[in-house]
């Protein structure tokens, strides 16, 4: 099957020519073309030579496997040279190749390419012709271009990444140090009310032993005593307990003496005015940055052999 088409004779003259079209299976039935289109390997990439029909002049294209498809082969085509309506690619047997379908499997055998109705025989060379096992190289180009990434790059970004973490922790410290400086007051003064009240407690207990013993072996005798002592141990007694219900924790006295620490420092802080959520939020955040610089200065990160463990013989 073929299509009429008009063309410009040497004289002015409109001449009829007939050109092939698709037909059966796809261009099997269209005659070669006399132009060569060549394959060649340019600074490690494949370069593939066709010649323009509007530019009568061959371009070169060079293909990037593992990173190109057909239809990315065939678009650099049609962008080069606009008088080009149609491109596709077929295997020798005549089937279509989608477009895809990568470079790297276009190139392991030779293949039709058909621009504008003209068909060529690209002929790929058979050291070009990429392997079947396509995982395994696109397994090792991609540990090729890891490790040139961590030999050409990775000390820079870890320079740029510690300059980085370095600027934001001197500026939270910078921030932070006129906190911890108050911060340390309000627990001094927090801890000298602690221990007063430990202290206070304490001599409450010895005014009130020596207030009993003198009751019991001075003034009064066992007899009458008895009883008051035990009420006054049943008060003590319920006031433990009633700590429990207020607090939810055991009259313990290192618990309790924490939870005066902290009654007061909150206190405190509330009467000069000092933020502590600010500076909980400050004092993480410098951990946080201190633990990424750490990490950051691990010998995996750095790519440096880890010492060995020693051995105990």
């Amino acid at each position: 099957m073929a299509f009429a088409r008009l063309v410009l004779g040497s004289r002015g003259g409109l001449l009829c020519t007939w050109l092939p079209v698709v037909g059966g299976r796809g261009y099997s039935s269209t005659p070669y073309s006399t132009d060569p289109v060549t394959v060649r390997v340019s600074h490690g990439f494949p370069v593939v030579t066709i010649p323009l029909p509007s530019r009568r002049e061959s371009c070169d294209f060079t293909l990037r496997p593992f990173l190109q498809s057909v239809s990315d082969f065939i678009h650099h085509v049609k962008t080069e040279d606009l008088g080009v309506d149609n491109v596709a690619v077929y295997g020798v047997g005549g089937n279509r190749i989608a477009g895809s379908t990568g470079v790297d499997l276009l190139l392991r055998e030779d293949f039709d390419l058909v621009v504008n109705g003209y068909k060529y025989r690209v002929e790929v060379p058979q050291d070009l012709k990429y392997p079947l096992d396509g995982e395994a190289s696109l397994s090792d180009v991609r540990n090729m271009i890891h490790k040139l990434y961590t030999q050409l790059n990775i000390d820079t970004h870890q320079l740029g990444k510690e300059r980085e973490l370095k600027g934001k922790l001197e500026s939270v410290r910078s921030e932070l140090a006129p906190l911890d400086a108050q911060s340390m007051a309000i627990g001094k003064q927090s801890k000298g009310r602690s221990n007063m009240a430990i202290w206070g407690g304490m001599a409450f207990m010895s005014l009130q032993f020596g207030f009993f013993a003198r009751l019991t072996w001075w003034e009064y005798s066992w007899d009458i005593m008895e009883p008051v002592t035990y009420f006054a141990t049943y008060a003590t007694s319920m006031a433990m307990f009633a700590y429990f219900v207020l607090t939810r924790q055991d009259f313990a006295y290192p618990v309790t003496e924490e939870r005066t620490f902290l009654h007061n420092f909150y206190r405190t802080s509330n009467s000069q005015k000092f933020d502590i959520d600010r500076y909980n939020h400050l004092k993480d955040t410098a951990s946080r940055l201190e633990g990424e610089l750490k990490r950051l200065h691990d010998p995996l990160q750095l790519n440096l052999p880890t010492p060995a463990p020693d051995h105990v013989n």
